[in-house]
């Protein structure tokens, strides 16, 4: 297991439940691609609401029951490592956001 402490980045791509690259949900294409290249991590979250640019309202409320829940695919590891991977990135995508900030890392490991 590598050392993975102090100053690191998070990426933080925001999708649809919907969005696919082929005939897979985009989020697993991008999961797998991200432990292909030995990302320090990745984790999927499910939004209860949201909105994106085209400002259609998603939530997960019973009467307005949405389709297309919002996901955000967060990463974490080095600036050279996630930089590196936008250019795969934009073949994926066919819309959402990226966003990336420097974060320090406490603590990284099993238990």
């Amino acid at each position: 297991m590598r050392t993975f402490t102090g100053e690191q980045w998070l990426m933080r791509i925001f999708i649809g439940e919907n969005d696919h690259y082929g005939h897979r949900p985009l989020y697993e294409v991008l999961i797998e691609l991200f432990r292909k290249e030995g990302c320090a991590g990745a984790t999927v979250l499910r939004g209860i609401a949201g909105f994106g640019t085209h400002r259609a309202y998603h939530t997960d409320r019973l009467l307005e029951l949405s389709h297309d829940l919002p996901l955000i695919i967060e990463v974490v590891d080095s600036h050279e490592k996630l930089t590196g991977l936008l250019t795969a990135l934009d073949g994926y995508m066919g819309g959402g956001t990226i966003t990336m900030e420097q974060v320090t890392v406490y603590r990284y490991g099993s238990s």
